[in-house]
């Protein structure tokens, strides 16, 4: 027979829960405003003439004036930012100085190709650093666990630049295995409805599998470079995680039991270091989002870091403080998540 809980327990619980989505609400307003700030004061601050990147150099001065007002770059940098604070949070984030289109219009064409790299990367980063990070625990100062660790040491080294110019130089130039730069070829890049921006789900849906193998063939070295870097990552702290644990006394007790050290390992230890090796894989997938640039600029690979890239080289600090807004708003999210699936993994920490 179950006990209920008293009602003032109840109380002062959902007093804790609600105090608790306060501060976590106003953590994250105030992590992404101070982002926001920062980013708008410092490219304001830069020797960069927006009115010069749409009228040109040669333009004249009424039309310099014109533009210069449309803007709103005669109002004092403060009331510059509220303006622009105001307007992100109706969802709009100016226009581009380049392209002319809105931001948030111009993210939503890229983002897809980025979110298909990194999500393909993180499918194989994860596949192979887990198992990697648990078998180097397991057989410890052993031939290897040092492979493994050698391994990974290249993967801190090496530059994403450098290894994907080898890839291509090699699987592409050389052997052939693999396509070239871009997400697909250019004859089969119309042969299909684009409905979510993923070429790999649109072209199964199409039902045309000769444009599927192609974006395959496109994607599988640029997601290898990128999830080499993932793996080196995941694949350290999972072993950090599991030789903790394979030094506690349950594990002990399960080997004297006369259970296997690979069952003891998979089905015990493991289970202790989900939730851990969980958010490291969590927070790597937010790494990948808005990190590839250097690979999305070598493989030609049109998404997010390319554009950001791009942004920054024409001093479009409209996109430049979007594309910085995008990536806070990916690591708040993707932080929350890791700890609603804490409090859902393990229940030590409701």
């Amino acid at each position: 027979m179950q006990v209920a809980a008293p009602k003032g327990y109840l109380t002062r619980r959902r007093k804790r829960q609600l105090r608790g989505a306060v501060l976590t609400i106003g953590s994250v307003g105030v992590t992404l405003l101070g982002l926001v700030a920062l980013t708008f004061f410092i490219g304001r601050m830069l020797p960069l003439d927006p009115v010069i990147k749409i009228v040109g150099e040669n333009a004249p001065q009424a039309a310099y004036d014109r533009v210069y007002l449309e803007l709103g770059l005669d109002r004092p940098l403060f009331i510059q930012f509220l303006n622009y604070l105001g307007d992100a949070l109706t969802l709009d984030l100016g226009n581009s100085l380049t392209s002319g289109r809105p931001v948030l219009e111009d993210i939503a064409r890229v983002f897809p190709a980025t979110i298909e790299l990194a999500t393909v990367a993180m499918i194989i980063g994860t596949g192979l650093g887990v198992p990697l990070g648990v078998i180097s625990a397991m057989y410890a100062n052993t031939w290897i666990d040092h492979l493994v660790r050698t391994v990974c040491l290249i993967g801190y080294s090496a530059p994403n630049f450098w290894l994907g110019l080898m890839g291509l130089m090699v699987f592409y130039a050389g052997l052939g295995w693999v396509s070239g730069p871009g997400r697909i070829g250019f004859i089969h890049e119309y042969g299909f409805e684009q409905r979510t921006g993923l070429l790999l789900i649109d072209t199964a849906m199409a039902g045309n599998w000769d444009a599927f193998r192609n974006a395959v063939s496109h994607i599988v070295l640029p997601a290898s470079i990128l999830a080499f870097g993932a793996m080196t990552y995941i694949s350290r702290m999972t072993r950090s995680f599991m030789a903790a644990q394979l030094t506690q006394e349950y594990i002990i007790t399960a080997r004297v039991k006369g259970l296997s050290w690979r069952r003891t390992v998979w089905r015990h230890a493991f289970r202790n270091i989900a939730v851990q090796v969980l958010t490291v894989v969590a927070l790597s997938y937010a790494f990948l989002l808005e990190g590839a640039v250097l690979t999305e600029t070598v493989f030609a690979w049109p998404g997010f870091g390319r554009y950001l890239t791009s942004a920054l080289l024409a001093g479009d600090m409209n996109a430049v403080v979007g594309c910085t807004l995008i990536i806070g708003l990916i690591f708040v999210t993707i932080n929350l998540i890791c700890d609603v699936l804490y409090r859902v993994l393990d229940p030590r920490t409701r």
